[in-house]
């Protein structure tokens, strides 16, 4: 895990891009986007009717895992 807020900020501004990563169009006036390179961990409540994260929160960075390597989780069972 990143030790500071500041360390993380200073990855992300490195990897900062001028147009979305994204296959679909995102309706977002305001945003920076950047590169897909760093992996994260969430944890999460469950997936909602329209495929997205219902409470989640940030666990830290995955070093073990790149980022073209990363798939939808889906539960188990």
């Amino acid at each position: 895990m990143l030790a500071t807020l500041a360390d993380f900020r200073e990855r992300l501004d490195g990897l900062v891009c001028k147009t979305s990563p994204f296959a679909d169009e995102i309706d977002e006036k305001e945003v920076t986007w950047v590169s897909p390179e760093l992996v994260g961990e969430f944890g999460f409540t469950e997936w909602t009717a329209d495929g997205k994260l219902r409470h989640p929160r940030f666990l830290g960075l995955r070093r073990d895992k790149a980022a073209e390597d990363v798939v939808r989780e889906t539960p188990e069972g």
